[in-house]
């Protein structure tokens, strides 16, 4: 039992020494960075920035990119794109070869998502399911694929920012296919990319208060498209349903939601930094303690549960 207990310690303590090897000469290395004008992308960004990488921020809007830009070093560069565009991706692809030259890419970030409706499936149309399955998976291949050679040359890494919603689905809407479709890529690219000496990270986070995951608009959205539903559809549901849902959500909110955002970030940068990236990081208290642990038990209890 000694001899058990000590080898469970020196295993845990080779683990933790070998999770704070870090890569030497970053700085100056180019990093490339989707989804920047709020959230997890731009304090990434800002972050990256302040550590002496050489950041491309790709923000949506004009206004992101000059709110970013007004508060960062004359290193960081912006960029306007839309992932859904396959000639501003191409474009832009060209622009950071033409940038990083011969050293390459050292770092791709695929922080780019959107959530669009969630709500029982029959409440839907194709185009609910369609515009997240664009950004959040589409996008996020059609990105990879033309940044890859330059990632390819730098021997650097690729972080996919999926969801535990990647993991387990529990709403209807096209979000958590999106994030079901981001895992399987990333496990795919992954394997494919291990010869070349490129690492590839998934970012698994729970429920954290960006922009993105804002109740009261995900709520906005829902009641809408109720609104607008067949009588018959809102008969098999029932006149409370509506109130009672967002009752339910509103209180599960209170209970997951993780206010500090950097969390996410400092795991972007691990797997950026790290000698021994991990695979998966799980990042969030209600991740760890709830969806994560939920995702791996049979169906009948996740069912009951959800």
């Amino acid at each position: 039992y000694v001899l058990l207990f000590f080898g469970i310690v020196s295993l845990w303590w080779h683990w933790r020494a070998r999770n704070r090897m870090k890569v030497t000469n970053l700085t100056g290395k180019y990093i490339f960075i989707t989804g920047c004008d709020t959230g997890f992308g731009n304090m990434a960004a800002k972050i990256f920035d302040k550590k002496g990488f050489r950041v491309f921020a790709s923000c949506l809007t004009e206004t992101g990119a000059k709110e970013l830009k007004a508060v960062t070093s004359k290193h960081l560069q912006t960029v306007l794109l839309d992932v859904r565009d396959s000639d501003s991706v191409k474009k832009v692809a060209s622009w950071v070869k033409a940038e990083v030259q011969s050293e390459g890419l050292w770092g791709l970030v695929n922080n780019a998502g959107i959530m669009g409706p969630l709500a029982p499936t029959d409440w839907l149309d194709i185009e609910h399911f369609r515009e997240p399955i664009e950004v959040n998976l589409i996008g996020l291949i059609n990105v990879t694929i033309n940044m890859l050679p330059l990632i390819k040359r730098a021997k650097g890494r690729i972080v996919n920012v999926s969801s535990v919603g990647g993991r387990l689905a529990f709403s209807g809407g096209g979000y958590f296919p999106s994030k079901f479709g981001v895992e399987g890529f990333n496990d795919s690219l992954r394997r494919d990319m291990k010869a070349f000496g490129v690492k590839v990270c998934c970012i698994q986070p729970g429920l954290f208060k960006t922009a993105l995951s804002n109740p009261a608009r995900i709520m906005k959205e829902k009641e809408i498209i109720w609104n607008k539903l067949p009588p018959d559809i809102k008969k098999q549901y029932g006149k409370e349903y509506f109130q009672k849902d967002a009752a339910k959500k509103q209180k599960l909110s209170k209970i997951c939601l993780n206010k500090d955002i950097s969390p996410v970030v400092q795991c972007m940068e691990h797997a950026l930094t790290s000698l021994h990236p991990r695979a998966h990081y799980v990042v969030g208290q209600d991740a760890k303690l709830f969806w994560s642990p939920l995702s791996k038990m049979p169906a009948v209890i996740q069912d009951f549960l959800l």
